[in-house]
């Protein structure tokens, strides 16, 4: 999908005022950032990003309408900023034609990237039971290569399996934990879901209701 047919779809989901909007980019973090950039200039908020669609391979990324007066003003300046903006004039935070931030924006778009990332990197982040599962599934692959290998084949191919799931696991977590500290440095702070997965929000900001970012 181009970038032109990105940012119109984005903006006529703004355009109706919708109280959500959905962002999916073909392709990196990175640009679902830079769609995610556009909707807060429009006052909507980062609500969360999840993987979808054939292997995971689409980042969804969801952003709610901001209910707080500042939020209306932001959305009143970008429209009188941006007038043609979705019909071949300049967008919001972006530079003409591309999804590339403006200089101004770059820092901003670096902060969306990383709430994108964290909440993406959950399906990466294995819990104690998918643990359990992985290192399980390896006994059972070292007890079935004993039926065709040497005891020794068995278990040093068994144990190959596993440490890549080791690995697999700590480089998730890392850097996930770098990211959760560049956003605690960035001003946000943690809470759990109703899921018990950790989230980062702004100052002053709760977990999404059905339509309000803000609602209890």
């Amino acid at each position: 999908m181009s970038i032109e047919r990105h940012t119109a779809g984005l903006l006529q989901q703004i355009a109706r005022q919708q109280d959500i909007v959905e962002i999916a980019p073909q392709g990196t973090t990175a640009k679902a950032a830079a769609l995610a950039l556009v909707a807060e200039q429009y006052g909507y908020t980062y609500g969360t990003a999840y993987r979808t669609g054939f292997k995971n391979s689409l980042v969804q990324v969801r952003m709610y309408r901001d209910p707080r007066p500042d939020a209306r003003v932001r959305e009143a300046a970008t429209i009188t900023a941006h007038p043609q903006a979705g019909n071949g004039g300049t967008v919001p935070g972006l530079e003409q034609g591309t999804l590339t931030p403006i200089p101004e924006a770059v820092g901003a778009a670096a902060v969306l990237k990383d709430l994108i990332t964290f909440d993406v990197m959950a399906l990466y982040v294995a819990n104690r039971s998918q643990k359990v599962k992985g290192y399980l599934a390896c006994a059972v692959l070292t007890v079935l290569l004993l039926f065709d290998k040497s005891s020794v084949e068995a278990v040093t191919s068994g144990g190959a399996v596993a440490l890549l799931f080791t690995v697999a696991f700590q480089v998730g977590t890392i850097r996930r934990r770098k990211i959760a500290q560049r956003l605690t440095g960035a001003g946000f702070h943690a809470v759990r879901d109703e899921q018990g997965s950790q989230r980062f929000l702004r100052p002053g900001q709760q977990l999404p209701g059905h339509a309000n970012p803000f609602a209890a």
